[in-house]
């Protein structure tokens, strides 16, 4: 079992920034990749990010150029800076983690329990 803390949400004016955290309990070693996705009110839970354990990462249309997804290996955690922040960016932000089970091989996803990020206008 992974637990995922988040930090980091809250209240930004459009055009400011943020930087979302997001530590996992289990070795990194386990864990293949990480990420966030977000679901704004009514509407259903996208991808905004997702990184491998080799660095490889991939974005939202919405989010490219604006967002940046990295990871620390050692701390078993991903970090999702938030630049030029837009009132469309408000949503509760999820951090999902997937782990490996080297045994066999099965993968399972885990999730935060989200952050809440407001841009205002």
């Amino acid at each position: 079992q992974v637990q995922l803390v988040e930090s980091g949400g809250g209240l930004v004016r459009a055009g400011g920034s943020l930087r979302l955290s997001c530590a996992a309990s289990a070795s990194s070693l386990s864990i293949t990749k990480m990420g966030w996705y977000r679901q704004a009110p009514g509407m259903q839970r996208e991808l905004v990010a997702d990184i491998t354990k080799d660095g490889a990462k991939k974005y939202s249309d919405s989010v490219k150029g604006r967002f940046t997804i990295s990871r620390d290996n050692t701390k078993a955690t991903v970090y999702l800076q938030m630049d030029s922040l837009k009132p469309e960016d408000t949503a509760i932000y999820f951090c999902t983690a997937k782990q490996i089970n080297t045994l066999t091989l099965k993968l399972t996803d885990y999730w935060g329990q989200g952050t809440q990020v407001t841009v205002s206008s």
